[in-house]
């Protein structure tokens, strides 16, 4: 039987995808949750015409966000910690001291986009991601120095 998914379904397929299942599995589970639709001829020619709408929307999503990677590429933003012997910092930098330090910047950024791999603990400058879509991101340099 074909169907036409109406949401994600893992291991069979994406929303929109039109797909060949078993009619027990149809009847009994895809239909019953919502997760899919008969694929008649008026369903699929809907299908085709959403699908050209959804590809129109991600691809101004996509400019949109490789704008805002162009605006975020290159900005460095300055976290201030205290210094004990040897230039050791007290504590370490997080995603949140990032995030507080780029809003005195003028740049919103949620904390959960920004990609740490360990937190930071020396002073430097040093590399970090932002997550802009999946796929999409940006980097900026987050100098960490002295409390004045």
């Amino acid at each position: 039987m074909k169907v036409i998914l109406t949401k994600n379904v893992p291991g069979l397929g994406r929303e929109g995808d039109i797909v060949n299942v078993s009619d027990g599995y149809a009847r009994n589970f895809l239909f019953p949750k919502g997760l899919a639709a008969e694929a008649t001829t008026d369903k699929i020619g809907s299908l085709e015409e959403e699908r050209k709408k959804r590809l129109k929307r991600e691809e101004a999503e996509k400019q949109r966000a490789l704008a805002r990677k162009e605006r975020l590429e290159g900005v460095t933003c300055r976290v201030f910690r205290r210094v004990g012997e040897q230039s050791k910092i007290f504590g370490s930098v997080n995603t949140k001291d990032i995030e507080e330090a780029l809003k005195k910047e003028g740049i919103e950024v949620d904390r959960k986009a920004i990609v740490l791999d360990e937190p930071i603990r020396a002073l430097g400058e040093f590399p970090v991601r932002v997550r802009i879509l999946p796929g999409v991101f940006a980097e900026i340099k987050v100098r960490v120095t002295p409390e004045p």
